[in-house]
């Protein structure tokens, strides 16, 4: 309930901001970012972990975004980002490494020359390659080794469910200059829906989503 509840809250924003007046001039970008991130995993059962002991990575990517009216436009990213858990009693870290393509409103104010910023939209993501370090608990390594499901292995399975899709949303601040392009920088929270290991009711998890902060440094250049 509460997914579709803000599902459709950031579809209804999204059409507001569009019913804006036009812009004289459309205005286009095109970029890269990247910068830290720090994520925790979602467990239902829980999963020992520290807020103040994050897992921590880093993400990158490209942007494209496009103002046609007044204080809003869109914005499409292709990012590559790492994920993961850290679990302190035991020193276990896992990484998942994601790519990721957010389809953002953008909302901004200010001048001409400097903008603050808020970014909101879904976004959909593959998990391609899972690194883990520290110890795995020998029953759970014999269970994974001998193909035993998620109930058996826990947090230590192969990772069941790839696809990921959520919501993100940012905050930051930009200044466009005259002949050197835009830098910005930019904090983002995403929070994803989709579970990464299997959630029937022969398996062990309800749930198991991955939840991050970022703060990005961007550099654009208008092309239109």
């Amino acid at each position: 309930m509460r997914r579709a509840a803000l599902t459709i809250l950031t579809l209804c924003l999204c059409a507001v901001a569009w019913a804006q007046p036009k812009l004289p001039k459309e205005e286009m970008y095109v970029g890269v970012h990247g910068g830290a991130i720090a994520s925790m995993y979602r467990f239902s059962p829980k999963v020992a972990q520290d807020w103040k002991h994050p897992f921590l990575g880093w993400n990158a990517g490209l942007v494209y975004r496009y103002a046609g009216h007044k204080v809003c436009g869109m914005q499409v990213e292709i990012n590559y980002m790492q994920r993961g858990w850290y679990e302190p009693a035991t020193g276990y870290q896992r990484q998942l490494d994601y790519i990721e393509v957010p389809f953002l409103m953008h909302l901004y104010f200010g001048s001409k020359r400097a903008r603050g910023f808020f970014n909101l939209g879904p976004q959909i993501g593959y998990c391609f390659r899972s690194v883990e370090s520290g110890e795995v608990p020998d029953v759970y390594r014999i269970a994974r080794e001998a193909g035993a499901r998620s109930r058996v292995a826990h947090q230590y399975a192969a990772v069941e469910k790839p696809f990921d899709w959520g919501l993100a949303a940012g905050l930051g601040f930009y200044y466009r200059t005259k002949h050197a392009g835009v830098y910005q920088i930019g904090a983002r929270f995403n929070w994803s829906f989709g579970n990464t290991f299997d959630d029937s009711k022969m398996d062990y998890f309800d749930y198991s989503t991955p939840m991050s902060l970022s703060l990005n440094l961007a550099y654009m250049w208008q092309v239109k």
